[in-house]
């Protein structure tokens, strides 16, 4: 039987884990003792998730209009039990439910009205930053909430582009940390260029106190964050959220790949296994130079791409983080090429062949 004392009138100003320096503009990455003791004092009244993870297939339609609208937006901050990997327990803290949280998708000159509402069981205050919004705290100062409240905020969405968006309040990397992030496109007013299939992949790090494979529930590490050693590096929230099994991508079809990066300390080195991007749009941008013919892109923390390919050879692809010793930390995926075999292309004798499909 666990048993907390806790007495009335603990300062706030008592915070764990104890004895952490650090030199930011505001609180590091400690949490206040009375919501640690209130988390585990409630644990079982927490939302129980069967899976974390964000599909990879879940990508608004293109915006079919030629005229600046308004947008309605609700976003519901929720703090809940879910698995990174099988028996290995985490809180985290979302948007909507999911890591990432859901994509969202306007169009160059709209306004856009967004509400974040903080569900009354969350212990902790939180708030949204998206790099799209032109103003203070990329809209984090309209939309701090507290648990219970909600806020709205309005922008104009100015600059096309793919773009990163997360919880702001401080301590920033720690809500980052927790699952906090997603992706909103500004497409240009023309629009983009029309493809058969789109996915939102986003990478993200998990720095629990336990080390990797530990069973069980796993709090977050601050001195680990602190030091950029994260235990899990994920697509999508969880280890094995993309898989082969649930994307299909037909032979030929143009694929376009909207690729995040929440961070908090790690560049990504995006990778298809066997396939070469036709084109990129570097570090997220629409409008400026495209690249062309790219083996890997680079993803900066806090940033975004966009990846485009068409698959000639049927099989099984893995999507990795080219740093390749994260794979063994969960940095990959998987999916599927269906169709005819292209000899003209790809040939030889595949008895024995590792699966590429892992």
């Amino acid at each position: 039987m666990l048993f907390f004392w806790f007495p009335v009138g603990v300062s706030q100003g008592l915070q764990y884990p104890f004895g952490i320096k650090t030199y930011g503009p505001s609180d590091g990455p400690t949490l206040p003792l009375k919501n640690v003791l209130s988390f585990f004092a409630n644990f079982n009244k927490f939302e129980r998730v069967a899976d974390i993870s964000r599909n990879p297939l879940d990508v608004p339609p293109p915006i079919d209009r030629n005229y600046e609208g308004e947008v309605t937006v609700q976003l519901m901050a929720k703090e809940v039990i879910s698995e990174v990997a099988p028996g290995i327990v985490v809180n985290f803290w979302t948007f909507d439910g999911t890591v990432p949280g859901p994509m969202l998708r306007v169009r160059a000159g709209d306004t856009v009205a967004l509400t974040l509402s903080n569900a009354p069981t969350n212990l902790h205050t939180h708030s949204i930053d998206l790099h799209a919004v032109t103003g203070p705290g990329g809209g984090a100062v309209l939309t701090d909430v507290k648990p219970g409240e909600s806020k709205t905020m309005r922008f104009k969405a100015l600059n096309p582009g793919i773009y990163i968006y997360h919880c702001a309040h401080p301590n920033v990397a720690n809500h980052m940390a927790h699952g906090m992030y997603g992706l909103i496109l500004v497409e240009p007013k023309e629009g983009l260029p029309k493809v058969d299939k789109e996915l939102y992949v986003v990478q993200g790090e998990l720095y629990t106190a336990g080390a990797r494979g530990t069973q069980g529930l796993q709090v977050i590490d601050a001195t680990k964050m602190l030091n950029g050693i994260p235990e899990y590096i994920t697509f999508n929230g969880r280890v094995g959220a993309i898989s082969k099994d649930k994307v299909f991508i037909k032979q030929d079809e143009k694929v376009r790949m909207y690729v995040g990066n929440g961070g908090v300390n790690l560049i990504s080195s995006f990778h298809v296994i066997g396939e070469i991007f036709d084109t990129v749009y570097p570090e997220g941008q629409i409008g400026g130079v495209l690249f062309r013919n790219v083996q890997t892109t680079i993803v900066p923390a806090g940033g975004a791409a966009i990846v485009e390919f068409v698959p000639e050879v049927p099989g099984n692809y893995i999507i990795v983080d080219h740093a390749l010793a994260r794979l063994d930390k969960g940095a990959w995926g998987t999916f599927s090429v269906t169709g005819k075999a292209r000899p003209d292309i790809f040939d030889g004798d595949m008895s024995g062949a590792a699966d590429s499909g892992h």
